[in-house]
């Protein structure tokens, strides 16, 4: 396949382009923040480094962006230097970035101006999943760019979904993070219920493993919760970021949400007492009202 270029070296952005390099793909990277060495690794195992978001529009076919946040997500198309520069006919973006549906239409619409194919394609899945190749992955847009990437999306998932029109793949990310977010706040709150009360987290942890509420969160995050650890495979200032999208996707329909209201609460909580960098799980910590270590 043509060289693929990836622009966004973060948690989920490193372990996807490093799982490319490791199927095979030729992979052009670019992160904002060249001077800490965050494509160093990458260049080790093969990656070229490109230096802008434009230099990498130029040199490949097809570029993804894993961007943090909407502004972010904004920035690397809009911006001196950024794709719209060199973005044309025959070539295609595939934003996989988690942004409300606005902030897609926009990119959409740049980048078909300009002549290029646009693709948004967002993903359920934290660190792990991302080096592991087994994403979720949320597509909508230019079905022709979907069938071409599909190759690449096999190997950094492990089911693609084609959803239709741009701002659908953006929907169903908020909402499965709304979800995802909502459990997390019910989940801490439940383990520090049993805690209270007199009962084992960890006993807890087998009895919700074998119940009909069992699933992969709790089992993956529980145990790192009850021992303090919060390392970041999906940091919670970003799951706070997509409450606030999920929220307002609430507020543009008129649906009340109460219970994710409540949840982006207490994730503001964590953030403003230092947690944002944290794994989303630590919100933990807020309902223990005791402080965590990283």
């Amino acid at each position: 396949m043509e060289e693929i270029g990836f622009l966004g070296m973060g948690i989920m952005g490193k372990a996807m382009a490093m799982n490319l390099l490791r199927h095979g793909f030729k992979v052009s990277v670019w992160n904002r923040t060249l001077s800490k060495g965050f494509c160093d690794e990458l260049k080790e195992h093969g990656a070229s480094v490109g230096e802008s978001p434009a230099a990498v529009i130029k040199k490949c076919k097809y570029t993804i962006g894993m961007l943090s946040d909407p502004a972010a997500a904004l920035s690397v198309v809009f911006d001196k230097d950024g794709i719209l520069e060199e973005i044309c006919s025959g070539k295609g973006y595939i934003d996989m970035s988690t942004v409300d549906a606005e902030t897609s239409s926009k990119i959409s619409e740049a980048v078909k101006k300009k002549g290029g194919s646009f693709l948004e394609a967002p993903v359920s899945g934290s660190k792990k999943p991302a080096e592991d190749g087994q994403l979720v992955i949320l597509s909508a847009g230019d079905k022709g760019l979907y069938d071409a990437i599909l190759p690449a999306f096999d190997v950094l998932g492990k089911k693609s979904f084609f959803l239709g029109e741009v701002g659908n793949g953006a929907k169903m990310k908020l909402v499965v993070n709304m979800i995802m977010g909502s459990m997390m706040n019910a989940f801490s709150e439940g383990l520090v219920l049993a805690d209270k009360s007199g009962l084992s987290p960890n006993t807890l942890l087998d009895v919700l493993d074998l119940a009909a509420i069992a699933n992969p969160m709790f089992k993956m995050k529980g145990p790192s919760m009850i021992q303090n650890s919060y390392s970041p495979a999906f940091p919670l200032k970003h799951q706070q970021k997509d409450m606030r999208l999920a929220l307002a996707l609430g507020d543009e329909n008129a649906i009340s949400m109460p219970v994710a209201a409540a949840a982006n609460e207490a994730f503001k909580k964590a953030r403003s007492t230092g947690l944002g960098d944290l794994d989303f799980s630590a919100v933990y910590e807020i309902f223990k009202g005791t402080e965590p270590s990283a």
